[in-house]
C-alpha cells in the first residue's frame, strides 16, 4: 500500500510535469516539493541524533545503537517531536517540522495533514529498508557452517524462549490480575517476541556475533521470530473470530520451515549463479548491486508468502556469506548499512512514548503496576533460555539468556495489532509498551556485562572499528 501511494505520487508528479495547462496540476503533485522538504529535514534529525547519540553512548561505554535508541527517544514522541508518526496518534500540528512547514509554505490544514501522512509513510519505508539492509548484513557476518553446527540448540532455546514467557505471562495476566482470557493470551504473546535486529547489532558491536553464544542468541532469534509470527497470527485469528484459524497457523508452520531450510540447502547453486553474474559485469556496482537485487528478492518472497521480509534478508545473506566474493562485499555494504540502518533505530526510538510511564496519569497507574509483572516474566521467560542449550560445556549461558530479551520493534507489532483489533484495554496497552521499551533499552548494556567486557576489549574484538 505504501509503495502504491509512492508510486502513484510518482506518476501524478510526471504527469502534471507533462500537463500543457498549469490549472491541471492536482494537489498531490502541488505537495510533493513540500513532502520531500520533510522527507530531508527530517533525515536530517535522524543522523544528526543517531552520530551524537552514537558517540556518547561510545564514550560512556554503551554500545552505539543505545545510543541511537535513546536519540530517537529524544528527538521523537516522548520529548522534542521533530519526527512523529500518525499511527501512535500524533497528528501534523504535533510534529515541530510540519508546523515549520506549514509557516513557511501558508499551508492549509489539510494540505500540511496529507504532507505529514505521506512523509511519515516515506520514512517508514526507509526505516524497513534500514533493517533489511541490517539483517543482510548480519547474515554475511554469520557463518553459516556454525549457524548449522548450533541449530539445534538454537531451535530448543527460541521454543523454550517462546514457551516460558507466553505461558507464565498469559496465567499471571489471567490468575493475578483477572484479565479475561484473550487479553491475556495476547499479551501473552507480546512476551514471546525477540528483536534480532537490535541484539546482532549489539553482538556486531561488541565482536560476539561469531562466538558459539552469538551465533545461538542469531539462531534463536531467527527461529523465534518465525515462532512469534505464527503465534501472532494464532492470537489475531482468536481476536477476530474467538476461534483459531487451524489452516492459516498450518500453513505459516509449512512455509518458515521450507523457506529458511530451502534458502540454506540451495545456497550452492545461488552461490554459483551470483559468481558467474559478477564475473560477467564489469560496470561500476558488478557486486553490490547484483547483492541488493537477490537480497530484495529474498526479503519480498518472504513478505509475499506472510512471513517477514528481515527474514529473506538474513536468508539471503547467509547464501551469499559461502561466496569467494564476499569479504569484497560486506566491505561494500557497511557505508550503505551506515545511511539506512540509523533510520530504523532511531525511528524505533522515536515512535516509544515514555509518557506511559507518568503515574500521575490516572489511566497509567494500573497499567504500570501489570508492566512490573510483565517485565519480570519477559527478562526472566528469555534468561532461562540460556540454560536450555546442550552439549555445550564452558558456553556463557547468560550471555545467551540476555541476548534474548529485547522485544523491540518486534513487541511494538504485537502491542499494536493488538490495540488496533479492540483487544486490549489501555493499561494493558500501556503495560506492554512499557515492557517493550525497558527490555528493549535494558539489554545492550546487560550483554556487554554478560559478555565481560570492558571498552578496550570491545574495540580489540571488533578489529578497532
Amino acid at each position: 500500500m505504501v509503495l502504491h501511494n509512492i508510486l502513484l505520487s510518482f506518476g501524478t508528479g510526471l504527469s502534471s510535469l507533462m500537463a500543457p495547462l498549469p490549472f491541471l496540476a492536482t494537489a498531490e503533485a502541488e505537495d510533493s516539493p513540500i513532502i520531500l522538504s520533510g522527507v530531508l529535514l527530517t533525515l536530517v534529525v535522524i543522523y544528526l541524533a543517531s552520530k551524537l547519540g552514537g558517540e556518547a553512548a561510545q564514550r560512556l561505554d554503551f554500545p552505539p545503537v543505545l545510543g541511537e535508541l535513546v536519540a530517537g527517544v529524544i528527538v521523537g514522541v516522548s520529548a522534542l517531536h521533530f519526527v512523529v508518526f500518525p499511527e501512535g496518534g500524533m497528528s501534523a500540528s504535533d510534529s515541530v517540522i510540519m508546523t515549520f512547514l506549514q509557516s513557511l509554505n501558508q499551508l492549509t490544514p489539510d494540505a500540511v495533514t496529507r504532507i505529514f501522512e505521506s512523509q511519515s509513510e516515506v520514512i517508514s519505508v526507509l526505516a524497513e529498508i534500514g533493517v533489511i539492509i541490517l539483517l543482510f548484513e548480519i547474515g554475511l557476518e554469520s557463518d553459516l557452517r556454525q549457524l548449522k553446527e548450533v541449530g539445534i540448540q538454537a531451535t530448543v532455546v527460541a521454543c523454550v524462549g517462546v514457551a516460558a514467557p507466553f505461558a507464565a505471562g498469559t496465567v499471571g495476566l489471567m490468575t493475578i490480575f483477572h484479565v479475561p482470557a484473550i487479553p491475556a493470551i495476547f499479551a501473552g504473546a507480546a512476551l514471546t517476541a525477540t528483536s534480532i535486529g537490535i541484539t546482532s547489532k549489539v553482538l556486531s558491536e561488541l565482536g560476539q556475533l561469531k562466538s558459539k553464544e552469538g551465533q545461538i542468541i542469531v539462531g534463536a532469534a531467527v527461529i523465534d521470530d518465525v515462532l512469534g509470527i505464527i503465534v501472532l497470527a494464532v492470537v489475531a485469528s482468536l481476536a477476530k473470530t474467538g476461534e483459531i484459524d487451524v489452516v492459516n497457523v498450518i500453513y505459516l508452520i509449512v512455509s518458515a520451515t521450507a523457506f529458511l531450510l530451502g534458502s540454506i540447502l540451495l545456497g550452492g547453486i545461488f552461490n554459483k549463479t551470483f559468481v558467474s553474474v559478477v564475473e560477467q559485469l564489469k560496470t561500476r556496482g558488478n557486486i553490490v548491486v547484483p547483492a541488493f537485487i537477490f537480497a530484495f528478492l529474498m526479503a519480498f518472497l518472504g513478505n509475499a508468502i506472510h512471513l517477514e521480509a528481515i527474514l529473506g534478508a538474513f536468508a539471503a545473506g547467509l547464501v551469499l556469506d559461502e561466496t569467494d566474493a564476499r569479504n569484497e562485499l560486506d566491505e561494500l555494504i557497511k557505508p550503505i548499512a551506515d545511511l539506512l540502518v540509523p533510520i530504523f533505530f532511531v525511528t524505533v526510538g522515536a515512535r516509544a512514548d515514555l509518557g506511559v510511564l507518568n503515574p500521575a496519569v490516572p489511566e497509567n497507574r494500573a497499567g504500570l503496576l501489570i508492566a512490573s509483572f510483565l517485565i519480570v516474566v519477559a527478562i526472566i521467560g528469555k534468561v532461562i533460555t540460556g540454560w536450555a542449550v546442550f552439549g555445550q560445556p564452558g558456553i556463557n549461558r547468560w550471555a545467551i539468556g540476555v541476548g534474548m530479551i529485547p522485544r523491540g520493534e518486534v513487541g511494538l507489532v504485537f502491542a499494536g495489532i493488538g490495540s488496533a483489533s479492540g483487544v486490549l484495554d489501555k493499561p494493558l496497552e500501556v503495560s506492554i509498551i512499557i515492557m517493550v521499551i525497558l527490555t528493549t533499552f535494558l539489554a545492550p548494556p546487560f550483554l556487554r556485562v554478560a559478555f565481560g567486557q570492558t571498552p578496550e576489549t570491545a574495540t580489540l574484538e571488533t578489529g578497532g572499528k
